[in-house]
C-alpha cells in the first residue's frame, strides 16, 4: 500500500475516476448484486479501535480478525508483523489459509491507523481469492482501494488522511476526494452515513467533496433528476440524433443515441454501478439496471 513521504504534497481531485468507476462495475459483476449487498453494514469503529495501552501484536491480530470477518473471508488467518519498509504495508498472497501482512514500523507508534493499513491488505486477500484484478500495479491498487471503501472498510483509509501547515499523511492510492466519492456511492446504495465516524476534519471535508461529485452522477440526463440545462441539452441532442441517424456520439456527454430496427435508443451509465444501460426513447418511465438492479426514473 502506498505511503507518501512525510510532508510530500497530497494529490487532490478526481484523477482516477474512470478506473474507480470501472472497479465498481467489476465488483458487481464478480459478486453480483446480492453478493455486494451482503456487505451492507460497514465495519464499526469499535472493531478497528486501537488504544495506546493495547498490546501491539495482540491488538493488530484482533483488528485483522475483525476485518477478515467483515470481508467474509472464511478460514483466512492473518499473521501481522512490523518492519522498516518504504511502503505503508504489504501482504504475501499465497494459496492460504495463512497470509503474512507486514506493516511499516511507524505504526508501532501511530496505532490509530493500523486498522486502515490492514483494511487495504486484507482486501488484497479477498480480491486474490475472488480472482479479480486489473492489469498494471496502479490500476490494481485503485481497484483494491475502491473495493475496500465500497465493501465497508475503506472509511478507515480516508480517516487516516490528515493535513496541516507542518505535516501531511495519506494512505492508499485514491485521492481523499475519490475515497469520499466511493464512500458516498456506498452510502447512497445502502442508506448509510459514514460521516460521524471521521475523526479527521480533513477526511470529513474530502468526503463532502466526493459526495457532491457522486450526487452529480444522479443528476445527469436522461435521469429525471437532471437539471434544466442538462435536460435542455439532452433534448437538443435527441432531436439531432433523430434527424441524423448514425452520427457518432458526443464524448462530452454521458449518454449516446443509436438508431436501429426498433427505433431510437439511448445508452447511459447506471449511477450506482456504472454498467451502461440501453433503453428505448419513449418519454418518462422506470428502468432497472440489469447488473445492480437499481430502479432509475428516466425521461428519455
Amino acid at each position: 500500500m502506498a505511503n507518501g513521504p512525510p510532508g510530500a504534497p497530497v494529490v487532490h481531485g478526481f484523477p482516477h475516476l474512470d478506473t474507480v468507476r470501472s472497479a465498481i462495475t467489476a465488483l458487481y459483476r464478480r459478486l453480483s448484486a446480492d453478493g455486494v449487498h451482503a456487505y451492507a453494514t460497514s465495519l464499526p469503529p469499535a472493531d478497528a479501535a486501537f488504544a495506546d495501552q493495547d498490546d501491539l501484536h495482540l491488538g493488530a491480530q484482533r483488528v485483522a480478525r475483525s476485518l477478515v470477518q467483515h470481508l467474509h473471508l472464511p478460514e483466512a488467518r492473518m499473521i501481522v508483523g512490523f518492519r522498516a519498509m518504504e511502503h505503508a504495508a504489504s501482504v504475501e498472497l499465497t494459496a492460504g489459509p495463512e497470509y503474512f501482512i507486514e506493516l511499516n514500523d511507524r505504526f508501532r507508534t501511530h496505532r490509530r491507523d493500523i486498522g486502515a493499513a490492514l483494511a487495504h491488505e486484507v482486501t488484497h486477500v479477498l480480491l486474490h481469492r475472488l480472482g479479480l484484478e486489473f492489469p498494471g500495479t496502479r490500476a490494481n491498487e485503485i481497484l483494491t482501494d475502491t473495493t475496500t471503501a465500497y465493501l465497508g472498510a475503506g472509511w478507515l483509509l480516508l480517516d487516516a488522511f490528515r493535513e496541516d501547515a507542518t505535516s501531511r499523511q495519506k494512505l492508499g492510492y485514491l485521492t481523499p476526494e475519490e475515497f469520499g466519492y466511493v464512500l458516498a456511492k456506498r452510502a447512497f446504495a445502502f442508506g448509510e452515513d459514514p460521516s460521524p465516524w471521521f475523526t479527521s476534519p480533513q477526511a470529513y471535508t474530502a468526503y463532502t467533496k466526493g459526495r457532491e461529485r457522486a450526487l452529480h452522477d444522479l443528476r445527469r440526463p436522461p435521469l429525471t433528476a437532471a437539471g434544466w440545462a442538462g435536460r435542455r441539452r439532452y433534448a437538443k441532442d435527441r432531436r439531432y440524433a433523430q434527424d441524423h441517424p448514425g452520427t457518432s456520439p458526443d464524448p462530452n456527454v454521458p449518454y449516446a443515441f443509436e438508431t436501429g430496427d426498433r427505433g431510437l435508443r439511448v445508452s447511459f451509465p447506471c449511477p450506482t454501478c456504472h454498467q451502461r444501460i440501453r433503453v428505448p426513447v419513449r418519454g418518462r418511465f422506470t428502468a432497472r439496471c440489469g447488473l445492480c438492479r437499481t430502479a432509475l426514473e428516466c425521461d428519455t
